[in-house]
Formats: structure tokens, sequence, C-alpha cells
């Protein structure tokens, strides 16, 4: 098995990005372990992990698009827009009996394109150099400023109700930064019943796919995605010549032109990824020792 590259893992509930890490690191028996975007402990799905050289493609990673199956609750809003928080309004019973799924589906069109969103107060955002969920859990009052994302796809997979709920299960295609929790608690806001996430699946992170994750106890039995083919799922590669894979990893420029960054490839191993620079030249960004650890 190669000793760097991507694992992608099916992160179970109940469990941190952190503690995914942690049992990578003792399964593969390395430290050099990170990961390309949190998963909150009761979701589940796709976490992509980087070991060892592969930690430094992790930063490529981070801005992909990505895809979630949700389960979203209307009639009652939460203190963290999930089920793990206690209600802070619940709707009346007979406004939810009155909910027609035309009104659900109209106000999803609303939430659907390139919308402002204010992220859940119970995000990882810092605030004052405190993570905002930990200043809410401790009782504060979090306000953060609205982002720009984009809802590429909010598609109604079936719409259940359950005594004084409205259950509703959705496919979602967003933006890097979009909140799921969000789009429960503003969907739940525009129809005036109150609205929070009870389930939350990852299933894509750009070209990678959750069908193609390990579970948390076959850690040891995993395939590592290797440099190469974790770059190419990531950019657009070019093939270099030996002198100039010397060259990049000797901290020099390399004729080329790029419009966004590339992998460079030289014999099959990945050697850097690279950027333009000035006067026709490619600079490196990240450069690959080829060691061991590659």
């Amino acid at each position: 098995m190669s000793n760097s590259g991507f694992l992608l893992v099916d992160k179970p509930a109940g469990f941190t990005s952190h503690d995914v890490v942690a049992k990578v690191r003792k399964a593969l028996g390395t430290k050099k372990v990170g990961h390309a975007g949190t998963l909150d402990p009761m979701a589940t799905g796709l976490l992509v992990v980087g070991v060892n050289s592969g930690t430094k493609l992790l930063t490529f990673a981070v801005g992909l698009d990505k895809t979630y199956l949700a389960t979203i609750r209307l009639g009652a809003a939460t203190v963290t827009d999930d089920a793990e928080g206690e209600y802070t309004f619940r709707g009346e019973r007979q406004a939810v009996l009155n909910l027609t799924d035309q009104r659900i589906r109209e106000e999803i069109a609303v939430l659907t394109g390139t919308i402002s969103q204010v992220p859940s107060s119970v995000s990882a955002i810092k605030v004052a150099g405190v993570r905002s969920y930990d200043r809410v859990r401790s009782g504060e009052e979090v306000k953060l400023a609205s982002r720009e994302v984009t809802v590429s796809r909010f598609e109604i997979l079936e719409i259940r109700r359950i005594e004084n709920f409205i259950d509703v299960d959705v496919l979602v295609d967003c933006s890097s930064g979009t909140y799921i929790r969000a789009l429960a608690r503003d969907l739940g806001s525009a129809l005036q019943v109150g609205g929070h996430l009870t389930s939350l699946r990852r299933t894509q992170v750009g070209k990678f796919s959750v069908e193609n994750a390990t579970a948390i106890d076959q850690l040891a039995d995993s395939e590592l995605i290797e440099l190469t083919h974790a770059c190419e799922m990531l950019m657009p590669t070019i093939e270099i010549s030996d002198s100039d894979a010397l060259a990049l990893r000797q901290g020099k420029q390399i004729d080329g032109e790029a419009t966004q960054v590339l992998g460079a490839v030289c014999a099959g191993s990945l050697i850097a990824v690279l950027e333009k620079a000035k006067f026709s030249k490619l600079k490196s960004v990240v450069v690959f020792a080829g060691g061991s650890d590659d």
C-alpha cells in the first residue's frame, strides 16, 4: 500500500472529525494525518483524509463542491439548528397541518441558486478567536455575518407527516461553506413554523464519493488513493521532464503557462503543484520530496 495519499472515510454518527483523524493515525501508524472539511458529530458520510505527503494536497480539497442527503424537520426551531439542541420555537399545530407540499417546494426554490446565508451559530467559525459553537454551547448569543453561497440543487426526495411535524428528505448540491443546518433553519423560518436538521450525510466532495469510502472499523485494511491519482481528481495535471522535476525540487521555476493550479507529474510520480509566475514561467505552490513517505 502507498504510504501517502488520500483516504476516504465513511464517518459514523457520534464521531468528531478529530476522532476520525486519531483513528487513522493509530490504524496506519503515522502522525501526519489531516482532513479536508469538518463534519459535525451528528453527521455521517464522507471525510477526505490526507495521509503523510497527502496532507499537502488537502488545501486544494477544502473548497470543493459538496453533496448531502439530509432530513429537515418542520414544526420546531432549535438553538443548534439540529436535533441536538433545545427547542427555541414550536410552530402552531394548525399552521404545520396546513402546510402544503407545494408551499414547501416554493420556499425551497427560494433557497436554491446563489443566496445570502447566515451560517449556523453552532459552527466552527471563530469569533474573537473562539469557535462559534463553543460560545453558543456556553450560553452566549452569537450572530455571524451573512455570506454568499451557491445551492445548485435542493431537491425534495420525500415529504412525511409525523404527528406535529413534517419531515422533508432532501438532496443538496452546494458550494463549500454552505451550512445545511442553516438551510433547514431558513426554510422553517420562511414557512413560519420553525425548522431544524434531524439527519445529515455527506455523499460527495468534488469527485470523491462516499461509495468508495472505508468504514471506521476497517481502516487498517484500507487502500489509499495514491498522490498522483488524488491530484488528478483535484486539478489538471501536466507531464514534465526529469530536468524540470529536478529544478522544481531545487526551488526553481520552469517554463509554462497556466490559468489555474496544475499538478506536475514525472514518470507517474507527483512532483509539485504549480501556479502561474511572471514571464511565462510556472512556480511551485507545494513540492513533494519523493522520499519514503511519497
